[in-house]
């Protein structure tokens, strides 16, 4: 918190969390960046959602909609927010969002690169005005490069960092690596730890700093040895299906009961281990490292799949628990409800939104002893917060609030 905002009380929330007193302006769209702000509202920082006042962020209308005219994905992902209108563009927008950046810690942001700096928002005329505030800027690309310019969302942040060449079936098409927003989550994730670092870093020095971060990056970084195997041996990573490149078995098999189940023997242990449950010691010998079991694949990939297509699912997943080999069904999001470890663990959070009334959404990770994350309310009504954040907080009076509401300002 800066000392602007010690002179203005700022409030403590009555659960205080990790980040409360840091305040977060999220002027971003979509799901990347403000994913970033949402991982930070559930440890206790103040996120101020800053939208389009006509309609708003995109995300509102993105995904299943509901009665409140919001959807399930904004409900969910737009948590713990404060939401507040404001037009970027109009030059009293853009003075609006400069003085609320003189009060605030970090900024969260994902135009395509020179946007915000043709408004005169860019981060080195916001950091005349604080100099430590922190700026999390993710593009499709980054902002610097010959692609710098160019849009892109997640389905092209996996094709260009070379996901999606690995999803699929040897023998065919590439497909969808999961979900299409895992770039925009796993970007949201790294531009948490940039900003996290970077407070740590301002903490010392007084000093803010810009977090520049492609959504192709998030991605790439994640994609283990393939860059060195490449530059070392010539290697190109093929489609492989549900197998691993350095690692058998390590593949979804199917049960005799017809569900399928992942199954991973990671070290020659596990793979001993596997030999002793099901009876065949041999293949332990014949087998015995993780080199030789990859040159034979096929052969024991076939020992794995005999042995868990002779059995019901129900059997699979006990011997090998029995056993200490890794083993899970692959789960739909049916079976995710009905499990007990889910329930157990609280990853399903049952809350209440004034506009809907229950819901169910994915609990904040990770689990903090002291510190845990907590829920405040789901995504709010576009411009909820208009009244508090630039009357209370900005001091402006009510006729402004209405003259610039009239003008398309808020």
């Amino acid at each position: 918190m800066n000392s602007q905002d010690k002179a203005d009380g700022h409030a403590k929330s009555p659960n205080v969390g990790a980040l409360d007193g840091i305040r977060v302006l999220d002027i971003a769209t979509f799901v990347a960046a403000p994913f970033c702000g949402t991982i930070l509202a559930d440890f206790g920082a103040e996120v101020i959602k800053i939208e389009e006042p006509s309609a708003g962020d995109a995300l509102r209308k993105f995904g299943t909609t509901t009665e409140c005219g919001d959807t399930l994905v904004w409900l969910s992902e737009a948590r713990n927010k404060k939401t507040v209108t404001l037009d970027l563009r109009k030059p009293e927008g853009a003075q609006l969002l400069r003085d609320l950046v003189a009060r605030s810690d970090v900024l969260l942001e994902n135009f395509r690169p020179g946007t915000l700096e043709k408004w005169g928002l860019g981060y080195e005329e916001l950091a005349k005005i604080n100099p430590g505030l922190v700026m999390l800027r993710i593009s499709a690309f980054g902002q610097t490069g010959p692609k710098s310019g160019e849009p892109g969302f997640a389905r092209i942040a996996h094709a260009f960092s070379g996901l999606s060449f690995l999803a699929g079936e040897a023998d065919g098409p590439p497909v969808v690596p999961g979900s299409t927003s895992m770039a925009d989550y796993t970007s949201g994730m790294w531009g948490a730890i940039g900003v996290l670092s970077a407070l740590r870093y301002r903490d010392r020095t007084g000093l803010g700093q810009f977090i520049d971060l492609g959504l192709y990056e998030s991605v790439f970084r994640l994609l283990d040895e393939m860059a060195p195997a490449y530059a070392r041996n010539g290697t190109v990573r093929t489609r492989m299906g549900a197998d691993t490149i350095n690692v058998v078995p390590h593949s979804h098999y199917l049960t005799g009961s017809g569900e399928w189940v992942a199954l991973a023997c990671t070290s020659d242990k596990m793979f001993q281990r596997f030999a002793v449950l099901i009876g065949q010691l041999d293949i332990a010998e014949r087998y015995p490292t993780s080199a030789d079991r990859v040159q034979h694949r096929h052969e024991v990939n076939a020992i794995v799949a005999d042995w868990v297509g002779s059995r019901s699912l129900q059997e699979v997943i006990e011997q090998t628990r029995e056993a200490g080999v890794p083993c899970a069904q692959i789960y739909s999001i049916q079976d995710i409800f009905e499990d007990p470890h889910y329930a157990a663990r609280g990853n399903l959070m049952r809350v209440q939104d004034p506009r809907i009334g229950e819901l169910i959404i994915p609990a904040a990770v990770p689990r903090m002893s002291r510190t845990p994350p907590t829920f405040r309310h789901t995504g709010r009504a576009l411009g909820a917060d208009n009244t508090q954040i630039y009357g209370d907080f900005l001091g402006l009076d009510q006729a402004r609030l209405e003259a610039l509401k009239a003008s398309g300002v808020i």
